[in-house]
């Protein structure tokens, strides 16, 4: 897993393709850049009850651009550690603080930073961004509890695949 921890990316906002996706097409689009994770992913079912509670707008001609595009990456890496109230209250917050793109960009770098750091790819944390306000703390707060997560699945993914008794019988 760390392995491809370390080659992880996430698109950033101008990276979103704009043209409008279809539903299906979303939700391929998100799968890919966050299989590597493991235990994060998104259903067209998902994005359909997001949209219909109001989490995200409504795709217009039943496509969907950078912007939902990115709150949709967020919820499905989010939805493992908060409820959908507490999301919603983040978003909130970061349309009072932050466009659109420098949350979605801000939340990206700090993901890539902190899963590096949890993974032993580097030793210490970058410092992102360059204001201190409550909504980054809770978006960094929120980062570090989904890559803790992230890290916890796959180290257990490694014992199930060499259980403790193959282990005793290698020494």
């Amino acid at each position: 897993m760390a392995a491809s921890i370390e080659v992880f990316r996430m698109p950033r906002y101008r990276e979103i393709p704009d043209v409008g996706l279809y539903l299906d097409q979303t939700v391929k689009y998100i799968n890919r850049f966050l299989t590597p994770l493991g235990c994060v992913e998104i259903t067209s079912s998902m994005v359909s009850n997001y949209v219909k509670k109001g989490y995200i707008r409504s795709p217009e001609r039943k496509q969907y651009d950078a912007e939902q595009i990115a709150y949709l990456f967020f919820i499905a890496i989010a939805k493992s550690v908060l409820t959908m109230e507490h999301i919603a209250r983040l978003f909130e917050m970061q349309r009072s603080t932050y466009s659109g793109e420098v949350a979605y960009n801000y939340f990206c770098d700090e993901l890539e930073n902190m899963l590096h750091f949890i993974f032993g790819l580097k030793g210490d944390l970058d410092q992102i961004g360059s204001t201190d306000t409550e909504a980054k703390t809770m978006l960094r707060s929120t980062i570090t509890a989904v890559a803790h997560i992230i890290y916890l699945n796959s180290q257990f993914e490694l014992l199930d695949a060499d259980p403790p008794e193959n282990e005793a019988k290698k020494r």
